[in-house]
């Protein structure tokens, strides 16, 4: 979108008119084979006048009898997950609390709607109906829908790689080996953060959780997966497009997690947030950030602090204990609203820190 002042828009980058040229040739392809057009609905969140509906529309192949295609999903090796073809240009009917749009998918398959239901939803979870005009007959499914109570005054936003699940996101060779070769049964949490998450909800039962990565909506449904088996609490995923844009290559991850953080800020104003994440891919900026832009709605921020060596193969240097490390030091310098920042090493430490925040963890 431009305003009229805006310079003339210029041509799609050339790696985005390759995607699209390559996913077309494959479309036409698949179809000619029988493949059809599925509905991969993702978990949408909201209030009781609006929610946010998410989705993507690819081709698949036909279904068999008897067959859990979302089990089977989620335990594929993860390279599997990125061997797909969207379906861009689809028209999408989103129906939620008796309010009915038409979208269509963008250029990479993508439904991401506002819908404002007739009457307001109540707080927990409910469902959007999403069906596929073009194939009404077997493009079609529920999104779950998490409405966040207007009495909530606490949430939690947290980063996955590395925050909750031990991905080695910082050391290049090993995350791509847990992101595109190993099963995701195989995944372990970190250390006593499912149990934080627990005790979390525990201290604040209406409290929303929201996790936010840069990871691709490829693995959406090996890490809901991953986040039910070891019994984190359930929340939406907001994860984002690995392929090129109209602009560049790739998208940008610290603009994706603004972007994100900006939306749940205006959405949920009466919600005051704790902030998760890690010090190796740049959280501590972000949140940052966040606390800059929207004084009064940041809780805490809780940084979970990697190994000397881990922050070296994530191109960050090393420095004395005490000097700043990447993680609460980094908020530190940057934040200038007093907001509380705590780090540990893992789920337990930062559970001992956070018991020190008035209003996080208990009175």
């Amino acid at each position: 979108m431009t305003t009229p002042s805006a310079r003339p828009s210029q041509r799609p980058h050339v790696a985005a008119v390759l995607e699209d040229r390559f996913y077309e040739a494959a479309g036409w392809l698949l179809r000619r084979l029988g493949w059809r057009l599925r509905v991969e609905a993702y978990t949408g969140y909201g209030s009781p006048g609006r929610v946010r509906v998410l989705a993507r529309v690819l081709l698949a192949r036909p279904r068999t009898g008897g067959e859990d295609r979302t089990a089977r999903r989620a335990a594929r090796r993860g390279f599997r997950h990125f061997l797909t073809v969207p379906a861009p240009g689809r028209r999408v009917r989103v129906e939620v609390g008796g309010e009915a749009v038409v979208v269509t998918t963008d250029r990479a398959g993508y439904v991401d709607v506002e819908v404002r239901p007739v009457a307001p939803l109540q707080p927990g979870w409910r469902r959007a109906v999403l069906v596929g005009l073009d194939q009404p007959e077997t493009c079609a499914a529920d999104a779950p829908l998490l409405v966040v109570d207007e009495r909530a005054r606490f949430g939690v936003v947290s980063d996955i790689d590395d925050t909750t699940m031990v991905t080695a996101v910082p050391r290049p060779l090993l995350a791509a080996w847990n992101t595109f070769v190993r099963h995701a049964g195989s995944r372990r949490p970190v250390a006593g953060m499912p149990e934080l998450y627990r005790a979390l909800e525990d201290a604040h039962p209406t409290a929303p959780f929201v996790y936010l990565s840069t990871g691709a909506w490829n693995t959406a449904a090996t890490l809901r997966a991953f986040l039910s088996r070891h019994d984190y609490p359930a929340g939406p995923l907001l994860l984002s497009d690995w392929g090129p844009t109209l602009t560049g290559w790739f998208r940008r991850g610290q603009a994706h997690k603004d972007a994100s953080l900006d939306l749940l800020m205006t959405w949920f104003p009466h919600v005051r947030w704790l902030l998760v994440g890690d010090d190796g891919q740049h959280d501590a900026e972000v949140y940052a950030r966040a606390v800059d832009r929207w004084p009064g709605q940041v809780e805490a921020v809780a940084i979970r602090r990697l190994t000397a060596g881990q922050r070296v193969l994530a191109g960050n240097l090393p420095v004395p204990a005490g000097d700043g490390a990447g993680g609460a030091d980094d908020v530190g310098r940057v934040v200038t609203r007093p907001v509380p920042v705590v780090e540990g090493r893992d789920g337990h430490e930062l559970a001992r820190r956070l018991g020190e925040v008035p209003g996080v963890l208990g009175p």
